[in-house]
């Protein structure tokens, strides 16, 4: 028990778990995308926090921290990004393909059965990101779809993806969102607005409801992480065997190549008996000599 209670007071606004309940107070979430879009929003509604979706039975469901719609029918989405997610196997950043899937998502909820296209909303996805994905030291990246041929002309589908980079230099903010910024990557209060988010922060780590709430979410991810592991650990063995085996099949090819050319048959025909290659067979035929 005390340990769950100790977690949670050391977590900062860059955990998932703790940036989805700062959101969910409306005046700072509020105020965080008035200042982003540089615009004023009447009021937002909270559609569902860390909500799961899953259009299909099979489909790969998303997990959303914070799901928003304000008085104009304008969709958010807002992810705090803390590491650079990358495939181990094929070596490629996961980040960008996630955006499309979690747009395409999005869009699949939203338009129901016997509804026009025009009727999707428009949609900000907003990924807060400790590290400088692009390499450009920009504080925002803001994404829309343009022609290749002709950059003025934008496909208006009023889909848009930003990411931030709280350590970015280029590019202006206003002085809320650079603090903001900065409150993030360091847990430093350099304003009034941070002092606010700061002081959120006390006041939900004390709600006895978020207390029972992210225990649960230890759990959760415990045993997310547990099953990881399991599936990880199978596939080792999996992979392991698989190696065995081809290593075994390896040995007796080159065992069978040493035998016939013991019995003084060509490379030729060596290689065409064991599959090997006829480069193969002529190391072996050097090593033996």
């Amino acid at each position: 028990m005390q340990k769950q209670i100790s977690n949670l007071d050391k977590l900062t606004l860059s955990n998932d778990f703790l940036f989805k309940h700062v959101m969910l107070r409306k005046r700072i979430c509020k105020h965080i995308l008035e200042e982003l879009l540089h615009t004023e929003i009447a009021d937002i509604t909270y559609l569902e926090a860390e909500q799961t979706i899953d259009v299909y039975p099979d489909s790969h469901g998303i997990r959303l921290d914070v799901r928003i719609a304000d008085a104009a029918n304008t969709h958010y989405n807002l992810e705090m990004q803390v590491k650079n997610p990358v495939n181990r196997a094929t070596g490629k950043f996961l980040l960008p393909k996630r955006t499309r899937y979690y747009q395409a998502m999005l869009d699949t909820d939203m338009l129901q059965k016997g509804q026009d296209y025009d009727e999707l909303s428009p949609t900000y996805i907003i990924f807060f990101c400790l590290f400088d994905f692009f390499q450009d030291s920009q504080r925002i990246y803001t994404f829309k779809k343009r022609c290749l041929e002709n950059m003025n002309i934008e496909l208006a589908d009023e889909a848009v993806i930003m990411f931030l980079n709280t350590l970015g230099t280029k590019g202006d903010v206003s002085p809320d969102i650079q603090s903001l910024f900065d409150y993030i990557n360091s847990n430093t209060i350099t304003s009034n607005f941070t002092r606010e988010v700061a002081d959120t922060i006390v006041e939900i780590k004390n709600d006895k409801k978020v207390r029972d709430a992210y225990m649960t979410y230890e759990m959760r991810m415990k045993d997310l992480r547990d099953e990881a592991h399991a599936e990880g650990k199978a596939e080792g063995l999996a992979e392991g065997k698989a190696e065995g085996l081809a290593e075994g099949k390896a040995e007796e090819k080159t065992a069978t190549a040493k035998r016939l050319l013991s019995m003084g048959l060509s490379v030729e025909d060596i290689a065409k008996a064991t599959s090997l290659s006829v480069e193969q067979v002529e190391k072996i035929k050097a090593e033996q000599i």
